[in-house]
């Protein structure tokens, strides 16, 4: 693995979009509420949580090592557009994230509503990753 192929800026601006997004995506008006009741949970049991500060760091360690390996992946299949990246980004997505979150979806019995809502996250950060790491090269 050559470490000088990875842009270190773009993995850090690729973990901030990370961060943006699920923001976004887990928002009250967006999908939260409905991920909630597909999970059998209610706003009640999950107000009086606040995370604990080891949930963002593992948070941002997962977007740290997901953007690093996609940039290797980037770097060996070539693809330096914007274009070509949130391709490969897509590609590492339907070949391996979304296939192996829908398994364990399945046996921790959650509906497929779950797995949609988790996988269009996971999809949405790696068209990002692919497509910052790829032009920002």
């Amino acid at each position: 693995m050559d470490f000088s192929a990875i842009n270190w800026l773009a993995v850090v601006a690729c973990v901030v979009a990370s961060m943006v997004s699920g923001f976004v995506w887990y928002h009250p008006k967006v999908f939260f509420s409905a991920w909630l009741k597909e999970i059998g949970k209610t706003e009640g049991e999950m107000s009086y949580r606040t995370p604990e500060a080891m949930i963002w760091v593992l948070t941002v360690l997962s977007a740290f090592v997901q953007a690093t390996a996609t940039g290797f992946m980037l770097s060996v299949m070539g693809s330096n557009t914007l274009g070509a990246g949130a391709l490969a980004g897509f590609m590492i997505w339907l070949g391996f994230v979304a296939p192996t979150n829908l398994v364990n979806k399945l046996f921790a019995g959650h509906s497929l509503k779950v797995w949609a809502i988790e996988a269009g996250n996971h999809l949405v950060n790696l068209l990002l990753f692919g497509a910052i790491l790829a032009a920002w090269q």
